[in-house]
């Protein structure tokens, strides 16, 4: 009741921004928020919501301001979510309140700040922090722009900040959990119109429920460089290499300090009627003293058929990623996804990006410009018999060494998503989870499991 009473009364007073601006130009809100760019409505109409998103703040020189935000309220409810029998129901009313602002001083410096409040309601078993962060500073950083010609870009970034890159399989802003990840530390970009390079020394917070609580330890554990290039013709490349850094990381192997190093390459090309997306990356380093050498292939196609009714689209995602051979040979095979997006297997996954192969066809149709709706199954294996499965986050779930079974269990899901209009989105999900062989050799007293969900959302 807390959550709905809040979401009521801030909606009443940002309803009156968003039909400020309905008829205005057509809106187009970005994942990481600081990318967007206001600068076409310097000459548009002054109602209060194009005030909101561009306001010069001081006659004498060019200082604008940009304001923006965030409302979402879900709705989830569970049914033997662990795959125990007779676990029997949870639900929770999820809340996230996000508010930023941007002043930019001529073309070169600019300065970028966000408050973020992920609330949980209900659940009846212990809140994760993926659920529930009080109130944190989300972004806080600034920009500086070395370069003297539009042509390109040269920007350093120093403070806390958001990051997501490519598929999202490694690095990426989780937006489908309750709170999202962010990083502190220093990026140095270099863009031009078909080239785009990062390079980066950042930290990860330790993160806690409360207010103003998450803990920055002053020391890089994630550094790196990532690397878009974009052609028509040939398709577009990214390199990237990344390095992580965890005092404590859990295997099958045990418990200990890890570094590991990836080096990958993405190719894809999408030109509305067929899209493929392949990525391969390898990973090394030190796991206490074992040796790491883990792995991992993923493969995406996609054809939509234009012309026909609801243009529907057919798709195939392929994953192979490397588990664990022998927890006493010394090596460590597991690969470790790092920061993933939660939401990549499925709306509410049980399973992680490591020691697993899944085959993913799914089918999406336009019903209207504004509504979509989909249907998934994912099929699930593990890669090695020596290796358990994984969090969706990547963190260790349940030992497999003592289970010979290669199936975990196949996903069935639907949803629904409607646009409202510009600023109002509504999505809805039903997800069945069939347990397979190795759920049933680990779960002694096992159950298929069930979840469902509602979510509206409110940007402005």
């Amino acid at each position: 009741m807390i959550g709905i009473k809040c979401l009521l009364k801030i909606s009443v007073l940002v309803l009156i921004a968003a039909f400020a601006g309905e008829n205005g130009q057509a809106q187009s809100f970005m994942l990481l928020r600081f990318d967007e760019d206001y600068t076409h409505l310097a000459d548009s109409s002054r109602n209060l919501y194009n005030r909101l998103k561009h306001s010069q703040i001081f006659s004498s020189g060019p200082v604008i301001l940009s304001i923006g935000g965030e409302i979402r309220s879900e709705w989830a409810l569970k049914e033997d979510e662990n795959w125990i029998a007779n676990q029997g129901f949870n639900y929770s009313f999820l809340q996230r309140y996000s508010l930023h602002a941007g002043v930019r001083s001529g073309d070169n410096f600019r300065f970028f700040a966000q408050l973020n409040s992920s609330l949980e309601n209900g659940s009846k078993y212990a809140v994760s922090t993926l659920d529930e962060d009080k109130l944190e500073v989300q972004d806080l950083f600034i920009d500086y722009d070395f370069s003297s010609t539009p042509a390109q870009q040269l920007l350093l970034r120093i403070g806390r900040q958001e990051l997501d890159y490519g598929s999202g399989r490694l690095i990426s802003v989780r937006d489908g959990n309750n709170s999202r990840q962010y990083f502190t530390g220093l990026k140095f970009s270099y863009n031009k119109p078909k080239v785009r390079i990062d390079a980066f020394v950042l930290a990860t917070d330790r993160t806690n429920p409360g207010l103003f609580d998450n803990q920055t330890k002053l020391q890089g554990n994630l550094w790196g460089a990532y690397s878009d290039i974009r052609s028509a013709q040939t398709g577009n490349f990214d390199f990237y290499y990344l390095g992580a850094m965890r005092e404590q990381s859990r295997f099958e192997a045990g418990t200990d300090r890890e570094v590991r190093h990836t080096v990958a390459i993405r190719h894809w090309k999408d030109d509305k009627l067929f899209m493929y997306n392949i990525e391969t990356a390898y990973q090394f380093g030190k796991f206490g003293q074992n040796q790491i050498s883990a792995w991992t292939l993923a493969i995406e196609l996609r054809y939509r058929f234009n012309g026909v009714k609801f243009t529907p689209t057919v798709n195939l995602r392929n994953d192979y990623i490397s588990g664990d051979k022998n927890a006493l040979d010394k090596k460590l095979n597991s690969f470790n996804p790092l920061y993933p997006k939660g939401g990549y297997f499925g709306f509410n996954p049980l399973i992680g990006p490591s020691n697993l192969i899944d085959i993913h066809p799914y089918l999406t149709l336009n019903f209207t410009d504004r509504f979509l709706f989909q249907i998934d199954l994912v099929y699930n294996w593990r890669y090695s018999l020596q290796d358990g499965i994984f969090h969706p986050g990547g963190s260790f779930n349940i030992a497999g060494s003592n289970s010979i079974a290669r199936y975990i269990g196949t996903t069935y899901l639907l949803s629904a998503d409607y646009r409202i209009n510009n600023h109002f989105s509504l999505s809805v999900g039903y997800q069945y989870f069939r347990v397979g062989g190795f759920i049933k050799d680990v779960v002694p007293v096992n159950a298929n499991s069930r979840f469902f969900n509602t979510q509206l959302s409110f940007k402005f």
